[in-house]
């Protein structure tokens, strides 16, 4: 399987793995070692999250020969299925699908208590999907302000880009939720298993507002009929584990239309990409339809 990494699956005395070939020049070794530490705790917590194998050495990051060099690490492979495809329907029905936005608030707000109470290994790195990484200079996913697009598309996403700015400097003022997050909960990284839940691909992780993770996950069904009262059910079950402050609760909308646009500033940073360009258009559709919802 090809997207940022190059992924095996593969069999050891030990089960089924995941064998991951890491993007090169995508994150640090330091960022990577950092990332399966965190999946290690959040293994040893309890949840259920992809458990870094340990190489003989002891290390979880190894670097493999060939022609071209990379770094690898094993991870279990987690039964279930993913809970849907990007811009089709998703498959549950009745009150299944409430139950499952439930589930899915509970597990995040899980992952986000237990990371407030880990004290973090001595230099440990992750990219940050913070002001600066969302809305600064030089954006983690590049600048989506800069996607080729018509004179008034543009001058809409420089404003939201300094609406933006004010708003985020005013919710850090007041003191923002902000720490680890997996940051790509979308429906191919959450796996179902029957009434289990199992969260994958912590690739993009990093530090960040805990109110874009989970606008994350509602970004990718906005479209479905019942879409509030999914929203609605995701809310319920992450307050039920850990509380969200009413000023918290005011940003999601603001975080849904950053999550929206940082998908622009992935095409940007992918000239190369020959599918680059239709996917720009649709992700330009997609941000406008949530200004125009969330932030009018």
């Amino acid at each position: 399987m090809h997207r940022e990494n190059t992924v095996f699956r593969v069999e050891t005395t030990e089960g089924h793995h995941a064998l991951r070939l890491h993007r090169p020049g995508y994150h640090s070794d330091a960022a990577l070692q950092s990332e399966l530490d965190w999946m290690a705790m959040l293994s040893r917590e309890g949840m259920q999250v992809p458990k870094p194998a340990a190489a003989r050495t002891g290390n979880y990051l190894v670097m493999l020969d060939g022609a071209v060099p990379r770094k690898a690490s094993l991870l279990s492979w987690l039964p279930g299925t993913p809970m849907g495809e990007t811009r089709k329907p998703l498959a549950f029905h009745g009150a299944a699908r409430t139950a499952l936005f439930q589930n899915i608030g509970r597990q995040m707000a899980q992952m986000h208590k237990l990371t407030d109470a880990w004290t973090l290994p001595q230099g440990f790195e992750r990219p940050k999907w913070d002001a600066e990484g969302l809305i600064g200079e030089a954006p983690f996913w590049g600048p989506f302000w800069a996607i080729e697009a018509t004179p008034d598309d543009t001058d809409l996403l420089q404003n939201i880009r300094a609406r933006t700015k004010t708003a985020l400097a005013d919710y850090l003022a007041i003191g923002a939720d902000y720490g680890l997050i997996h940051a790509d909960l979308v429906r191919e990284n959450v796996l179902v298993d029957t009434d289990a839940l199992r969260f994958i691909d912590f690739d993009d992780s990093g530090f960040g507002f805990r109110m874009f993770d989970i606008a994350t996950t509602l970004l990718k069904n906005l479209e479905e009929p019942d879409a509030p009262a999914l929203e609605a059910a995701l809310l319920h079950g992450y307050t039920h584990v850990r509380p969200l402050r009413p000023a918290d609760l005011a940003m999601l909308n603001l975080f849904v239309v950053l999550r929206s646009l940082t998908y622009l500033g992935w095409a940007h940073s992918r000239p190369d990409d020959p599918n680059i360009k239709a996917r720009a258009e649709r992700f330009l559709r997609v941000a406008k339809q949530v200004i125009a919802a969330r932030m009018p």
